[in-house]
């Protein structure tokens, strides 16, 4: 299944791939479809080469009229091609399999109404599932569908559906005009009963672009279409005028589908979205704004992925950080999301600073040898790492010789594919300045620099010497430049932000190597609190010198800006997680200040951490009696937060996820009853669920009180929360049913398999978990071999035994790891990665003495 780098290099020096015409039946069983290709490709005459096709059976291959024997010539994953001519026309006919993955042509059942629904999800190696292909984005080509379905269905593909036409009885069929260029992950095939909600929009050279949104029958009463549409226009307005590129395609649909995997796909002009961003019961503004996010950041992949694409996948991460970048500036700049860029720093620059501290962290610009390596490195580095530092270098060269850059990048590349010197060239043109030293400092080298301050105070507090000090790790020791500010704050004493902590002094700066002096500082008044990366330019982690810490754990709350009280708790945060300051202060200053956060992201992002500090990180002995006292003060949160606040909704969440006395149990059931209420919350079917999943986690729901609860919500939704709940029930017998179900069975649908994992590991008594680790180190391997990448990843990653903060799972671990070798290097940086969560966690542990 796998690809190399060398392989594609090959196959592109020796073919070239002009059209596909792909014909699919799927109306002929629940299982399997029908799948004919004709492929049209030059050649180097007489040479010998592959095409990628994973099948349940192959029925006829024909290369230039000639019959080739599918069983001589076809392995069910490749399928080789003897003998070519300069010119060459390539037929297969096969079967291929529907996944309950989320990868290839995903099929569900709709447990509504029994509907059938499907979507293709093909990043990275997967179009090869549904159709005969050359797997690799470099070999771009006009693709062409036809599709049979039965009669009552909506085809959805990258060219605009066309009138169906009857195809015999009860099935119709959809023939779609030629794509234009473009690599086969981002083609696209839904099909079923979907509903849809139609608008369009006037693009910058003047066509009319029809914009669709679609769902599933049974949740198109939640979806709110408009406000889809009205950020998608944002989108468009924002990213047409700073690339000065129309949009590329013909039409826009986004269409969200069950149980998939990521968050989102940019199929050219046919983008789906997980189901959770159809909100059926209220959810937090930070879902919301996540979404929003989410929408923008696809849009962006129109230019930047799908119009100019990477030549191999070593180049993704640029894909995804520009998407990231770019999604986050339109939110700021274009929408009502004006403090996008606090939600950058709480949400996803924290992910990148979590992921390049890991043993597995790798430069921006990882080496990707095989598609194994690229399916890792979808990760904090590729997204956030990347964004954070295309947001530096916009500060350092400037913004519109950034935009420059990238106009003369988009109008030199349309339609192609490049690598990363050609979208570096035309930034040096635009900007003046030579980009080489950056380059290789910033993307082609690992890990995260530390800022700490370093000044000199006279006893009437003037300053007498200020300097940034940088530092790094021995592992990853490059010291890099960076564009920062340094920020002075100070409580306001006047005016309308009386009490207020204010920015009174901002130097803006570069710091390069060791010790960078700030000498505009001297003479000035040492302020409450001193903030290195103000405004959050650098990536870089800070710390805070003494009497700013003060400051911050007494007055963060008084911040007038979100983005610097971000900061700050980061800092503090990062402390923590490093060992450097004890878990229960990190608790008591999430649980004394996050009651006057007013951000949604940054309150959720706050509860995570608080929930990895109560499980992991408080030393064992202080565990309990912290758990149930946050709880407590989660539930006063709850009590004081504003009338059907988000705030309010986060802190119930919190409460009922970390209830685990008897009198919060007892909380928790009267709240699930309606005896008791809060001013406002809504007590609606998801809010339910979660009430019901922590009286099963607590021992108080079996699992005749879950079948009930499902019975009354026999939906997609309701299913996953049952799996969840009945996993959590904190018996042997329980946990032996999921484990069974998840590892030894393992063939239920790809959020099932989530879902289960989630309750699985959700305890109170650590002892329940222990008996699994021998069967985890038992099994993994054949999980590894046997199922698909997604499937397997999510249950190495899902069952380790991460609650068990004991160097006993450490030395399991590593005889684990010398046993493995070096054969399959994704499966062990899996592993490498979760062990190192445990090493840190026994790290935390001894501090918080």
């Amino acid at each position: 299944m796998n690809l190399t780098r060398a392989e594609a290099i090959e196959r592109s020096a020796t073919l070239t791939v002009k059209s596909y015409d792909v014909t699919l039946d799927l109306t002929t069983s629940d299982t399997i479809f029908a799948s004919t290709t004709t492929v049209e490709f030059s050649a180097k005459e007489g040479s010998a080469s592959f095409i990628d096709a994973v099948t349940a059976a192959v029925h006829q291959v024909t290369l230039n009229g000639v019959e080739l024997d599918p069983a001589q010539v076809s392995d069910g994953v490749r399928i080789q091609l003897p003998n070519l001519a300069a010119e060459n026309v390539l037929t297969v006919k096969a079967d291929a399999l529907y996944m309950n993955t989320g990868e290839g042509l995903h099929r569900f059942v709709d447990p509504v109404d029994g509907e059938v629904y499907l979507y293709s999800q093909f990043e990275v190696p997967d179009s090869r599932r549904m159709f005969a292909v050359f797997e690799q984005p470099d070999q771009k080509a006009a693709f062409t569908f036809h599709v049979t379905t039965p009669a009552h269905w909506d085809v959805i593909s990258n060219s605009p559906t066309p009138a169906p036409e009857s195809a015999g009885e009860g099935k119709s069929s959809w023939h779609f005009e030629p794509t234009l260029t473009m690599s086969s992950y981002i083609t696209a095939l839904i099909a079923g009963p979907y509903e849809s909600v139609r608008s369009e929009l006037t693009s910058s050279d003047g066509r009319i672009i029809p914009l669709g949104v679609f769902a599933r029958k049974s949740l198109m009463e939640f979806m709110d279409a408009e406000n889809v549409f009205e950020l998608t226009r944002q989108g468009f307005e924002f990213f047409e005028k700073q690339f000065g590129t129309p949009y590329p395609f013909p039409k826009y649909d986004q269409l969200f589908v069950p149980e998939f995997n990521a968050g989102a796909m940019e199929n050219a002009g046919a983008v789906t979205f997980l189901e959770s961003y159809v909100f059926r019961s209220k959810v937090t503004d930070a879902m919301v704004e996540r979404r929003a996010i989410t929408i923008l950041h696809e849009l962006a992949h129109m230019w930047f992925g799908d119009l100019v694409t990477m030549r191999w996948w070593n180049d993704l991460w640029l894909n995804e950080s520009f998407a990231e970048f770019m999604s986050t500036l339109a939110a700021a700049e274009n929408t009502k999301y004006v403090d996008a860029w606090t939600t950058f720093s709480s949400l996803e620059k924290s992910w990148a600073y979590r992921q390049d501290q890991l043993p597995s962290t790798h430069p921006i610009k990882a080496e990707i040898n095989d598609l194994e390596d690229v399916l890792v490195n979808f990760d904090g580095i590729t997204y956030a790492k990347g964004a954070s530092v295309l947001r530096q270098l916009v500060a350092w060269v400037g913004q519109e010789e950034f935009m420059a850059g990238v106009r003369a990048y988009f109008g030199k590349h349309a339609w192609s594919n490049t690598e990363l010197p050609d979208l570096m060239v035309e930034l040096e043109a635009a900007s003046g300045r030579d980009l080489s030293a950056w380059t290789e400092k910033w993307l082609e080298t690992a890990g995260v620099n530390t800022f700490k301050p370093a000044l000199e105070v006279t006893d009437d507090g003037v300053i007498t010497s200020f300097a940034i000090l940088q530092s790094a790790i021995a592992e990853h020791p490059t010291l890099r430049p960076h564009r920062t500010a340094v920020g002075f704050y100070n409580l306001a004493t006047d005016g309308e932000d009386t009490g207020k902590l204010v920015r009174t002094h901002r130097v803006e700066l570069d710091v390069d190597g060791a010790v960078t002096s700030v000498p505009e500082l001297v003479g000035m008044k040492r302020p409450a609190l001193i903030l290195l990366n103000d405004d959050d330019l650098a990536y870089a982690k800070i710390r805070l010198d003494a009497a700013s810490l003060t400051t911050a754990k007494t007055h963060l709350q008084d911040f007038k800006e979100s983005l610097p009280r971000t900061l700050v708790s980061a800092s503090v945060w990062d402390a923590t997680r490093d060992g450097e300051t004890p878990a229960r202060e990190y608790v008591e200053f999430v649980l004394a200040t996050i009651g006057l956060e007013s951000d949604s992201t940054v309150i959720m992002v706050l509860l995570r951490q608080l929930a990895t500090a109560l499980s992991l990180y408080v030393a064992p002995g202080h565990q309990k009696a912290t758990a149930v006292a946050a709880a407590d003060s989660l539930w006063a949160l709850a009590q004081s937060a504003g009338a059907g606040s988000d705030a309010q909704l986060q802190f119930v969440k919190a409460f009922a996820a970390h209830a685990q006395s008897g009198e919060q149990l007892d909380l928790v059931q009267s709240l699930l009853d309606g005896d008791q209420e809060l001013d406002s919350l809504t007590l609606d079917t998801d809010m339910r669920w979660e009430f019901l999943t922590s009286l099963a986690a607590g021992g108080r729901a079996p699992g005749a009180v879950i079948d009930a609860a499902l019975a009354l919500d026999n939906t997609q939704t309701g299913q996953l929360a049952a799996a969840t709940a009945h996993a959590a029930i904190p018996t042997a017998e329980a946990k032996a049913a999921t484990w069974e179900s998840v590892v030894v069975q393992g063939d239920a649908a790809n959020s099932i398999q989530r879902a289960a994992i989630g309750g699985f590991t959700k305890v109170w008594d650590t002892a329940l978990l222990e008996p699994y680790v021998a069967a985890y180190f038992a099994s993994i391997e054949r999980v590894w071999a046997e199922k698909s990448y997604e499937i397997s990843s999510t249950i190495i990653t899902g069952l380790y035994p991460s609650q068990l903060v004991q160097d006993s799972t450490v030395a399991a671990t590593d005889a684990f790891l010398a046993a493995l070798g070096d054969s399959t290097p994704a499966l062990r940086r899996l592993l490498v990665e979760s062990r190192d969560g445990v090493v840190r966690a026994l790290k935390a542990q001894a501090a918080d003495h």
